[in-house]
């Protein structure tokens, strides 16, 4: 059956997490409820997050003020490099610095996280089976994000670099069948007082 009805991807990274990320801040909770009232009167379908704690509890903050959305746990939701680009694929300005970035992680991680960016693809975009719009949110990190986002742009495959989304932030993507992706809105941080709306951005991007 083919696709039919629109469907709506709320995207939200995490709230601002502790210097050793275990858990969130007292702001980062503070983040995680200000976002759940301001989604109290969306009709989700279900809430995804990734498996670290940090995702799982803003997750668990915003489903406080959703009724009886379901609550799924998803390593597909979770934090890893989306894509590993060759050099001749990136900038000639910033590519040996783009690299290096990459170079840090370890090994294990940048094996598995192109797989389960795909499947990420497969499972949390594109249009779907019903009547009716489908409104889904995905509680994750920021490069998960920033592949959606350059994903639903058409964007080359390298371009998730450079994309900061803040802590408790929202984008909103529609897939409507039968039209282009659309991205709606991104980083939009209207449901943070000002002292909550930079953290997760590196200090030079304050504005």
């Amino acid at each position: 059956m083919a696709d039919t009805a629109t469907r709506y991807l709320y995207l939200a990274r995490h709230g601002e997490a502790s210097p050793d990320e275990t858990t969130l801040t007292e702001n980062g909770r503070r983040q995680a409820v200000l976002l759940g009232e301001r989604l109290r009167n969306t009709p989700l379908s279900a809430i995804h997050h990734g498996p670290l704690r940090r995702a799982a509890q803003t997750a668990q903050l915003i489903s406080a003020h959703l009724g009886d959305v379901p609550l799924h746990q998803s390593e597909l939701a979770g934090d890893y490099i989306p894509y590993l680009p060759a050099k001749e694929e990136l900038p000639p300005d910033s590519a040996d610095a783009m690299l290096a970035f990459l170079a840090q992680v370890p090994e294990e991680e940048r094996n598995r996280g192109p797989a389960l960016a795909r499947e990420a693809l497969a499972e949390f975009t594109g249009p779907v089976d019903g009547d009716h719009p489908r409104h889904d949110l995905v509680v994750t990190h920021n490069f998960l994000i920033g592949w959606l986002i350059r994903a639903a742009l058409d964007a080359p495959e390298w371009r998730w670099m450079g994309l900061n989304h803040g802590n408790a932030a929202l984008t909103v993507i529609r897939y409507a069948p039968g039209r282009p992706s659309s991205v709606l809105f991104y980083n939009d941080v209207r449901h943070l007082p000002e002292d909550l709306r930079w953290t997760g951005f590196p200090p030079e991007l304050h504005i």
